[in-house]
């Protein structure tokens, strides 16, 4: 019978519990048990697909097309088990689903209320997202909870957990709560009092923890250990210091030395070999010994929230890791970018172009994207990126010097990047299907294959076919890549199906590397191997530093 260990957090928000989460699911999954996490989401939207990067950081996108919370990327870089549409849910999802029921009539009339009905459904969701009694059912599911224990939206999941805990017997769940240790600079001490007020509200629901991951900016000594322990009633082994740490890879580490998966093992009646953590350590010491350095921008429409490109920061740390050399990041607001300043990408070893929506900033990203081009430093595009390269060159290479995406000029003569309904053929007749009006879940979403063209950069990165996963409304506009080819765009790759544009790239006789992609390879990196695409980014980047290097005036503009 799948095995539960319920994540709570308190004090405050954006403690970590999805690090903590994966770290002790990696713990877990050294020890040869087979492990999934589900990440509860208190908020009413269905998905985050509309919500902005500012509020909820980046979107993650799984295999098969869920729009989700940017930890359950944490979870599958941490463990093998890849993610799906049914491993997050939020409240919206759950009173969609009741009220479909209400109106079905699978209530029977009944009163429908929190208790039971929405309690119960969230237990259902919880149970097939383990795979609970089926044959995808895994040895331990771990939950996370999202919000801080006292907010009234995370109530009807805290409750439903504790149900769940009750209904599943003895030695089936484990609590797990992250709490908030301040240092007091002005009393030059740790405070307890905040975890031991929030140990006390997750009590008055019904739940008592069985171990305390204790945040804080430095190990928590024992004395103060000893008095969490006693004012929250959990044992003191169960009482764990989280203390700030260089590399979010070292948090399997600091756990398993503390004897958090012995614990849980304990609690679950879980036997197993012991954990076997040297790939982390590997990992961790790859980290601390780079053989170099490169610098790399990232010219974006999110910069204030480093959240907003989560898995692009760990997909280019992954990749410096794979070549050996430390990635430093730099983030520039695309809407400061003008023709008057793109000079200052010179300094850079790289520039990368990431997603995103709208007209704002849109501009400095095609500046960024000339800029590149033209003084030959290796360059990748990453959804929008890859349109605004695309737009780029039709301006100034193909002779479209209007040419636009309709997502930014609804009236542009030349349209190389456009809705699939607004490409037409010279009958005005529409190419293909129509899209939905809504904007949630209307995108071109999840994992799909495309055929690559041989003796192309991008055959040399993936092979003959690449499968990656997607997120975006518009592509490249069918109708005018013949006039792009000819002016020396390459399109190295169509998706199987609809002979959509994938990848295009300029040709290594013109610039040195220049790709630009319309799926998100970011989403499957892993600090295992990096990513093919981001491997080669990043070698590019080491190439471009020697040359410059090597001839000074090169990074003179």
């Amino acid at each position: 019978m799948t095995k539960f260990v319920f994540v709570t957090g308190g004090v405050v928000s954006s403690l970590g519990k999805g690090i903590a989460s994966a770290s002790l699911a990696a713990i877990l999954e050294s020890r040869g048990l087979k492990v999934t996490l589900i990440k509860l989401d208190p908020y009413l939207n269905v998905d985050p697909g509309t919500m902005s990067p500012f509020q909820h950081g980046e979107v993650f996108v799984t295999d098969d097309g869920a729009e989700t919370d940017l930890d359950l990327g944490h979870y599958e870089r941490f463990i093998e088990t890849r993610m799906k549409r049914t491993n997050n849910f939020t409240t919206g999802q759950i009173y969609k689903s009741v009220l479909e029921k209400e109106r079905h009539g699978d209530y029977l009339g009944k009163t429908v209320q929190v208790i039971p009905h929405v309690t119960n459904e969230i237990q259902d969701f919880i149970k097939r997202g383990a795979g609970f009694g089926t044959a995808d059912a895994v040895d331990v599911a771990i939950v996370e909870i999202g919000g801080t224990v006292g907010d009234i939206e995370s109530l009807p999941f805290l409750e439903a957990v504790r149900q769940l805990s009750l209904r599943l017997g003895p030695n089936q769940a484990a609590f797990v709560h992250l709490t908030y240790v301040p240092w007091i600079a002005a009393a030059g001490e740790l405070k307890t009092k905040p975890t031991q007020h929030t140990v006390q509200k997750l009590r008055e629901i019904g739940i008592q923890p069985d171990a305390l991951l204790c945040r804080a900016d430095r190990m928590i000594p024992d004395d103060e250990r000893e008095k969490i322990s006693l004012f929250t009633n959990v044992a003191l082994w169960g009482v764990i210091s989280m203390p700030d740490v260089d590399t979010i890879y070292k948090v399997p580490r600091v756990l398993h030395e503390q004897g958090l998966d012995g614990l849980i093992c304990d609690k679950l009646r879980l036997n197993t070999p012991p954990a076997n953590l040297k790939r982390w350590d590997d990992l961790v010491s790859e980290t601390a010994h780079p053989q170099g350095t490169v610098n790399i921008v990232m010219v974006g429409k999110y910069v204030d929230l480093s959240d907003s490109y989560k898995s692009l920061n760990e997909a280019l740390r992954h990749a410096g890791m794979k070549n050996h050399v430390s990635v430093k990041i730099s983030y520039l607001d695309s809407e400061l970018i003008t023709p008057d300043n793109v000079a200052q990408l010179a300094r850079f070893d790289a520039v990368l172009v990431p997603g995103g929506f709208g007209v704002r900033g849109v501009e400095g990203k095609i500046c960024a994207a000339r800029f590149a081009r033209e003084q030959k430093i290796p360059y990748l595009g990453i959804c929008l990126g890859m349109q605004v390269a695309t737009i780029e060159f039709a301006r100034h290479v193909a002779g479209l010097r209007d040419a636009n995406s309709t997502e930014f000029d609804p009236a542009t003569p030349h349209p190389v990047i456009a809705l699939i309904t607004e490409w037409k053929d010279a009958d005005g007749s529409i190419k293909t299907r129509s899209v939905d009006s809504d904007l949630g879940g209307t995108m071109r979403l999840g994992a799909q294959s495309s055929d690559v063209v041989p003796g192309t950069l991008a055959h040399q990165i993936y092979g003959d076919v690449v499968t990656e996963r997607h997120r975006h409304r518009y592509e490249a506009n069918v109708n005018y890549l013949d006039a792009l080819r000819q002016a020396g765009l390459v399109v190295s790759a169509k998706t199987q199906r609809e002979h959509l544009t994938e990848i295009v790239e300029l040709p290594q006789t013109t610039h040195p590397w220049f790709v630009g992609v319309q799926f998100h390879p970011e989403f499957k990196s892993t600090p295992w191997a990096g990513h093919p695409l981001f491997n080669a980014f990043v070698r590019a980047a080491q190439d471009h530093h020697a040359h410059t290097a090597a001839t000074p005036e090169k990074a003179l503009v």
